[in-house]
């Protein structure tokens, strides 16, 4: 973003030794010691010596990364950080991590900048390693929520963590973001604690923790925390940090858009303007359908211009107040963003332990947007990031791909080139950026609104461009498209650029489900839109002599799911002449509208009733229909056929799922991964050969954490502090339902 103008005195410092000018106003500046004369940057200062630097000479040295030491910060000849960053994940510095973007985005501005990645939460001295800060702590989770990176939905402990040198899973505690700053307050009571990223932008107000089968407070309260950041985080992170320079108190910066502030006591809420009363903690307690009530309020305030102020009251005159989000970033702004000095790689301390994962998925991925108006009720990016698309422009994305060919271990291909939907590359209508996005309507559900500008042109002409690049052999889509905002477009130029260059064989898309009740619950187009989109893509591949497929991710146990619509969607499977290695579960995680679903029981929207499985043995059955032809899973298929009255499938006909007896192991080994049965091409009901799993794609997604918000396919981008999850900016990058951090479709 921008620099600011109103201090020219203010510069970043960069280099090693370079000394920001002081600003005589502020007494707390005159109050420091002189810094001491700047010194040569050790490479190996407070760290074990690695022969990892001897393999990859190029990599980057310490110097080129924030200080993480006490000898980087003398190293750079600072006395005191201004802001010391707390991280649940390992130090990456590369602008798909959502630490990397906050912490760039305040350097540019002037700020000194200490991080501390994943502190013992055991051991108070592990965050004192910097320092107490000049003007505050700043606290993340990381690129997901630290429930979906420890656990499956079905709450069974993951034995790795992708956001962790070597994998190494316990790196973090449960809940990281209240631990942190619980662990912060033990020891600086009364310096400036500032949260954000996935976890806490999700959980700001009220909201169901699956993982305990109960609603929790507001992160706010639980962490001890001054302020909370949600959403992308740019624009209020910076203007945080010069109130907290120009001395002003954490508790009166109260009016920043795109955070969360507690205030009590009589007459708190004298200074709240223009706010709505949501339920109080009490109620919410007391009635789900008064958390479904609230959540849908919640849900139609996301808009910077039309959202109104929400406050949440809590016991004893405690209230918890959300300003509207911040304004999106323009693309200029985005623009800078991406291509603030980054060191583009993992911290040099990580080299002995091989690196972090995460990294190697989204190291040569390109994001070029954020946001997402396609709205699935199952991600959280539109509580994170927004339904107003911000984009990059091309030539800073034409310039990024240019830098990725120079890096020595680039091998032709540019894995990615998207956001939480790839081929959104422009706001839905003209309106949303003078009036803001419709609160009762949405973009592409039922079906394509009126008022929609279908346009891929520029993503077309920007994927062209691209791959005519000396050095680039390839350019690959994998963060996902909407297929009904492709069938929209009365052009057929982005899709046949795609299919003729953009994939290796199989194209990923998520219709999620067959059932035209459970989409309609799920907020994705009908199954009639799918099939035509699988039709038009293979007629166009027999055009081109091409053998390409379509490969599909589905969602079981969805609300709205009965046992009669995964029987459809298990016949649908058997149609594809495939069966899916994995399959993804609803994960109810914080703050989408279908985890408000799976915990009223009502669609917040309309506050109707929908069938919600939340019995384990039945979301098992669920899944084990999509995936009837492992051995393994004959008992559970079988029982959820007689359940449904579907004995009509089993037996000996070729519609049938399942034998009359159990079958041997041996009878379906070729039954498992990319099994290719009868059926057609591409579709569902006609369907496409191929492996289905659910890989990561290295998508870029935005999303802590995002491209869909609140865990992902795979470790795709995360924004933290994430993409995520699904990506980010600001402090947090959605991610998406499961684990990882990639994009949406």
């Amino acid at each position: 973003m921008p620099k600011q103008t109103k201090n020219p005195s203010r510069k970043p410092s960069h280099g090693e030794g370079a000394s920001r000018p002081r600003r005589a106003s502020s007494s707390k500046k005159a109050a420091r010691a002189k810094s001491p004369a700047p010194k040569k940057a050790n490479v190996n200062a407070g760290t074990n010596t690695s022969t990892a630097d001897d393999a990859r000479p190029w990599r980057p040295g310490r110097e080129k990364f924030l200080p993480v030491t006490r000898a980087d910060m003398e190293a750079r000849g600072w006395d005191q950080c201004d802001f010391v960053y707390i991280c649940g994940d390992a130090y990456v510095d590369h602008p798909s991590f959502g630490m990397a973007i906050i912490t760039r985005v305040l350097e540019a501005h002037g700020y000194r900048v200490g991080i501390i990645c994943q502190p013992d939460w055991r051991d108070p001295a592990s965050i004192q390693v910097l320092g107490e800060p000049r003007l505050g702590f700043l606290v993340s989770a990381g690129n997901m929520d630290s429930m979906v990176n420890h656990y499956s939905v079905t709450k069974h402990r993951r034995h790795t963590d992708a956001y962790t040198p070597g994998g190494v899973a316990g790196a973090r505690p449960n809940h990281a973001v209240a631990v942190y700053g619980n662990l912060i307050r033990r020891v600086y009571k009364n310096t400036p604690l500032i949260i954000g990223g996935i976890e806490a932008s999700l959980r700001r107000l009220a909201h169901y923790d699956y993982w305990s089968d109960k609603l929790k407070r507001s992160i706010l309260l639980d962490s001890g925390a001054d302020l909370l950041i949600y959403g992308m985080g740019e624009h209020a992170v910076v203007q945080i940090a010069d109130a907290l320079d120009a001395g002003l108190p954490a508790d009166q910066i109260t009016y920043v858009d795109g955070t969360v502030y507690r205030t009590s006591g009589e007459g708190a809420l004298g200074q709240v303007f223009d706010y709505e009363l949501l339920p109080s903690w009490d109620e919410l307690e007391a009635d789900r359908l008064a958390y479904a009530r609230s959540f849908n309020v919640q849900y139609r305030n996301m808009d910077p211009i039309t959202a109104k102020r929400l406050v949440e009251p809590y016991p004893n005159g405690v209230y918890v107040v959300q300003n509207p989000p911040s304004t999106i970033l323009t693309e200029a702004e985005m623009d800078e963003v991406y291509e603030l000095p980054y060191a583009r790689d993992w911290h040099p301390d990580y080299d002995a332990a091989g690196g972090v994962p995460a990294f190697s998925e989204v190291k040569f991925s390109i994001s070029s947007n954020r946001g997402c108006f396609g709205e699935c009720s199952f991600c959280a990016l539109t509580f994170h990031q927004g339904r107003v698309l911000q984009t990059r422009s091309h030539d800073s994305i034409v310039r990024e791909a240019r830098e990725l060919t120079r890096d020595p271990e680039f091998k032709g291909y540019i894995n990615d080139v998207g956001g939480p939907t790839a081929n959104f590359f422009r706001t839905a209508c003209d309106k949303q950026l003078k009036h803001g996005v419709c609160q009762n309507r949405r973009c592409l559900w039922p079906t394509v609104c009126h008022n929609m500008v279908v346009d891929e042109s520029g993503y077309t002409a920007l994927l062209r461009d691209l791959r005519h690049l000396p050095g680039v052999k390839k350019v690959f889509v994998r963060s996902g498209i909407r297929f009904d905002y492709t069938m929209a477009d009365a052009s057929d130029e982005f899709l046949r650029e795609l299919l003729q260059h953009h994939v290796s064989g199989q194209l990923r898309l998520a219709p999620e489900h067959v059932s035209d009740a459970v989409l309609s619950v799920m907020g994705k187009p009908s199954r009639s839109v799918y099939d035509a989109f699988c039709r038009r893509f293979d007629a166009l591949n027999r055009e081109y002599g091409l053998e390409q497929y379509v490969v599909p991710y589905l969602i079981s146990s969805h609300p709205g799911s009965t046992m009669r619509e995964a029987v459809e969607l298990a016949c649908a499977v058997r149609d594809m002449g495939y069966m899916p290695e994995q399959v993804q579960d609803f994960y109810p995680t914080p703050s989408t509208m279908s985890t408000c679903m799976y915990y009223t029981g009502v669609d917040p929207r309309t506050m109707k009733p929908i069938y919600v499985a939340h019995d384990p043995h039945e979301k098992a059955m669920q899944r084990a229909l999509i995936q009837y032809r492992k051995p393994e899973n004959y008992r559970l298929v079988r029982e959820a056929l007689e359940k449904a009255g579907r004995q009509d499938l089993i037996g000996f006909d070729k519609k049938c799922l399942i034998k009359p007896y159990p079958p041997k192991a041996s009878e379906l080994a070729g039954g498992k991964g990319a099994s290719r049965g009868a059926g057609g091409r591409s579709g569902i009901g006609g369907a496409s050969r191929g492996s289905g799993g659910r890989s990561g794609n290295g998508g870029a997604g935005h999303g802590s954490g995002a491209g869909r918000a609140s865990g992902g396919r795979g470790a795709g981008r995360g924004g933290g502090n994430g993409r995520s999850a699904s990506r980010g900016g600001g402090k947090g990058r959605g991610t998406r339902n499961g684990k990882g951090s990639s994009s949406k479709q």
